[in-house]
């Protein structure tokens, strides 16, 4: 393999792994964010139980119940942002993954291309050797 191929396709894996990462950071980020909301919602559920039982609760439910839906309209704001970030850093994996492929077959390509060139070489000195020995033994 060629030292150029070598270095686009040791380029390419790094971005690659890269890329990995980076997903996997967002992916993380996504489900925490999923995470907070599922307990945030636990919470409200176990307040709301908790002020049944009277009615100085009730007039603190109401502002509870008004912060609680504003921090689940922030926390679900972040997770529609995760999954867009997380669909463009599929994306940008996805074609930084073709790129590498794409250099792997060039040089697998060039590889091949080397081999029969060599080949190819090592026949016509072979067919040289034959005929100067011929040429040897006819005289």
């Amino acid at each position: 393999m060629t030292k150029w191929a070598a270095s686009l396709i040791r380029i390419s894996t790094h971005e690659v792994e890269t890329l990995q990462k980076r997903l996997a950071d967002i992916v993380e980020k996504r489900m925490a964010a999923e995470l907070r909301v599922a307990m945030l919602d636990a919470e409200a559920e176990a307040e709301a139980k908790g002020a049944e039982s009277s009615a100085e609760a009730g007039w603190y439910m109401i502002g509870y119940r008004e912060g609680s839906k504003r921090r689940r309209a922030e926390m679900m704001l972040q997770i529609e942002q995760a999954a867009i970030e997380e669909q463009g850093a599929r994306d940008a994996l996805s074609f930084a993954f073709e790129a590498l492929k794409k250099y792997e077959h060039v040089a697998e390509a060039a590889k091949i291309a080397q081999a029969k060139k060599l080949g190819q070489m090592e026949t016509a000195s072979m067919d040289e050797l034959g005929l100067r020995r011929a040429a040897m033994g006819g005289r």
